[in-house]
């Protein structure tokens, strides 16, 4: 492999596992049931973390084996590989799995809530793919679009978590119903799951698009640096051309 990953990447798909194991196996799994801020930490550890920690893993020499068939899919699925449609995965899975009864229905049923897991892994994947994937694909959004690719997404998904935090009562009557730790209330285990939501959605945006600003800048630097080593070799190579045919005559 011309360009091996390096121990950058290794930790990266480390704590993309990382937040995997925390979100379904520790006890945050456990305390879900209970706790609405607790369950929403699922969300987001699935939802964002895990899908950016995953994919800012991958490098071109990872996804070479793959890369054409990638980019086969992405041109045979038409609007399902479009930003658009990974906007819209995104916020209705926020916005289907945070009505009362499907979230009701989630921590009710163990099958249904591997179920809303898994819907969030996938919307978050796609969504984040088509901003940090290291395949050039005919998708991938850089400069403005991206940042309004982001912008509409988590202002929508900000709106959700603004209305979790001022909504007059819990809206969940499973929370209502279940015990209560360190003197939270199911009122204010809600608040705090909204704040949870809008807090995370800003934070992760802001530094993604720091990420990306980075990104361009350094990108347009080595295609700068690339631009001038090949036009050193030419004019080497047009020097050499040029003593050979004078050596000649």
């Amino acid at each position: 492999m011309p360009h091996p990953p390096g121990f950058g990447r290794l930790s990266l798909f480390a704590l993309s596992m990382a937040c995997v194991l925390i979100a379904l196996v520790s006890p945050v799994d456990a305390l879900a049931t209970d706790l609405l801020f607790i369950h929403m930490v699922q969300h987001v550890l699935l939802l964002d973390f895990m899908p950016v920690f995953l994919i800012l893993s991958l490098t071109k020499g990872l996804m070479r084996p793959v890369t054409r068939r990638i980019i086969v899919i992405e041109q045979r699925a038409s609007i399902f590989a479009h930003p658009a449609f990974a906007v819209l995965m995104y916020v209705g899975m926020m916005g289907l799995w945070h009505i009362p009864k499907m979230y009701d229905l989630a921590v009710a049923h163990p099958p249904v809530h591997v179920l809303e897991h898994l819907c969030f892994s996938v919307a978050g994947t796609l969504y984040w793919w088509h901003l940090l994937s290291p395949i050039q694909g005919r998708q991938r959004l850089t400069g403005m679009q991206a940042t309004i690719y982001m912008a509409v997404t988590k202002f929508f998904v900000g709106v959700l978590g603004i209305f979790l935090i001022f909504a007059p009562h819990c809206i969940y009557p499973w929370y209502q119903d279940h015990p209560q730790y360190w003197g939270l209330t199911a009122r204010s285990d809600q608040s705090l799951a909204g704040v949870i939501m809008a807090l995370e959605q800003s934070m992760i945006m802001g530094i993604a698009l720091t990420y990306l600003v980075f990104k361009a800048l350094t990108d347009r630097e080595q295609r700068g640096e690339s631009y001038d080593v090949a036009m050193a070799n030419y004019r080497t190579a047009l020097a050499a051309a040029r003593e050979r045919e004078q050596q000649h005559h």
